[in-house]
């Protein structure tokens, strides 16, 4: 703890520090002690451990040793997340005021929710999470398909294990509604509110369709468990993260713009030229792509400048609550200036200038994105109660901007992905191929022919505590391969991105 960091008070222990069972309180312990041994079963979990050989955006074998993985990230994110919320215990009067009638804020809820937030990511980064998704409801049954924010809470809830008998890692419930980036389940977004416009949906909800959500944090199997999370927060809205969460989610959005270019520009990915044509010619030209009509920004995605105004637009209609142009055109010009200009005119030559060049560049930012911090009792629905000041939320959005165009697309990490794509699509069928073997399933993996039977059961407790979640689907075979889909899932969504290549080699897919 910082010698300035104000001390915690004893303090009776209230909801938040409630666990699904209870364990013995420790005499004396202070307010924060809960907290801490949720921190440290987090830390201690194999879930955490393995997120260092999992691919946070670039494949670690094509860009060197320099690479983040999703256990540097969420390190980074932790940081920034309790700097945020150290900050905040300094924060006026009427700040506080507000975050105490909103469930309060500890630090350490902050750090363990950070520390917890992409457990669930699964082998190869998003593009593993989005073939999952997609083979999980169209091979093996699972309407829910697979979304990693709800994997995390599953590791946590029911999949993890600190020793004792129960399934999970039994945190308070403070730290597992901390956890909650979507506080929803999939579904309902498929069977409600598919009438409201998306300046009205949350954020993370996208546009409702036949699978519903985009991102959730729920399956559910655990929304029984959610729901008596969340009753201990009556100040927050149903959709609405706690104070907690929007800091640790704040914090991600800030390390995914800021540590991932850290990335990009030491492997060469980011090149100055294409760049400062998209930023530059959209600053020159703003008035008239402005005019321009949609399907002809549509058709000409390669024009410097188009994606850019394309975002601008987007950014109008979703999220007008606090989209601005003048505020758009700042960040533009200022990514413009201190990263194309500044950090991108010099290519990174590993020596100690460009490593200074680089530490400077993300200090100054996170600098200003951590000195902008707003906090809200009555935020709008796709905000939060704790928010970055306009400027700076748009800033963000500029440099995810460059994130996305000129990484996310570009045609040489599309092509390994394709490969990665076939191979976590094989092992989910190879594996679910092998348990569906009459003759051979008794041979799988113990680990997963356990949590089959985990799965199942699970299942049938839904099924005896609300069966309306199961859409009518509820005979023993259906929830036997559900079960057994579930827990394929589980166990490919577990593995390392070697490992993951490993078992797939081995089944000969």
């Amino acid at each position: 703890m910082s010698d300035t960091e104000p001390a915690p008070v004893p303090v009776s222990r209230d909801a938040r520090h409630t666990r699904a069972t209870p364990e013995p309180a420790e005499p004396g312990a202070r307010a924060s002690h809960d907290f801490r041994v949720d921190l440290e079963r987090i830390r201690f979990s194999p879930y955490f451990s393995r997120l260092s050989a999992v691919t946070q955006v670039m494949p670690q074998a094509t860009s060197g040793p320099v690479i983040h993985n999703r256990l540097t990230h969420s390190i980074k994110v932790t940081a920034v997340a309790r700097e945020i919320a150290v900050g905040l215990l300094y924060a006026d009067a009427p700040t506080r005021a507000i975050i105490d009638r909103l469930g309060g804020c500890d630090p350490v809820v902050v750090q363990a929710a950070a520390s917890a937030h992409d457990l669930g990511h699964p082998p190869f980064g998003h593009l593993g999470e989005q073939v999952l998704d997609r083979v999980a409801r169209d091979h093996l049954g699972l309407t829910e398909g697979f979304e990693g924010n709800a994997q995390t809470l599953r590791i946590l809830a029911e999949l993890d294990t600190h020793g004792a008998a129960q399934p999970g890692l039994n945190l308070t419930t403070a730290v597992r509604a901390a956890v909650l980036k979507y506080p929803w389940t999939r579904l309902e977004w498929r069977d409600a509110y598919t009438d409201l416009p998306p300046h009205e949906r949350p954020r993370g909800v996208g546009q409702p369709s036949v699978t519903g959500a985009h991102k959730f944090s729920v399956y559910s199997l655990h929304a029984r468990e959610v729901e008596a999370v969340r009753a201990a927060y009556p100040a927050i809205a149903p959709w609405q993260q706690t104070v907690e969460c929007s800091i640790m989610d704040i914090a991600d959005d800030i390390a995914y713009s800021l540590h991932d270019l850290d990335d990009f520009y030491r492997a060469g990915v980011l090149q100055h030229a294409t760049v400062s044509a998209e930023l530059r010619s959209w600053l020159r030209d703003r008035a008239e792509m402005a005019a321009l009509d949609a399907a002809e920004l549509a058709a000409r995605p390669r024009v410097p400048g188009y994606r850019l105004e394309a975002l601008r637009r987007h950014l109008l209609s979703r999220d007008g609550w606090i989209a601005d142009d003048e505020a758009f055109g700042n960040a533009v010009d200022r990514v413009a200036e201190e990263l194309v200009d500044g950090l991108l005119a010099v290519p990174f030559d590993g020596g100690i200038g460009s490593e200074r060049e680089l530490s400077a560049f993300i200090r100054r930012w996170l600098d200003r994105f951590q000195g902008s911090i707003v906090v809200e009792e009555h935020p709008h629905v796709r905000s939060s109660h704790v928010r970055l000041a306009t400027q700076a939320w748009h800033d963000v959005m500029v440099l995810k901007f460059v994130h996305t165009r000129f990484v996310l697309e570009n045609p040489d990490l599309a092509t390994t992905q394709r490969g990665q794509a076939r191979l976590v699509e094989a092992l989910v069928r190879g594996l679910d191929e092998w348990l569906r073997d009459p003759d051979d399933a008794a041979r799988a993996p113990r680990r997963l022919l356990e949590q089959v039977e985990e799965a199942t059961e699970s299942y049938h407790e839904l099924r005896r505590d609300d069966p309306w979640r199961l859409q009518g689907v509820s005979d023993d075979a259906s929830l036997a391969r559900r079960g057994r889909g579930r827990a394929v899932i589980d166990y490919v969504a577990s593995l390392t991105d070697a490992q993951a290549q490993s078992v797939t080699a081995q089944l000969g897919r």
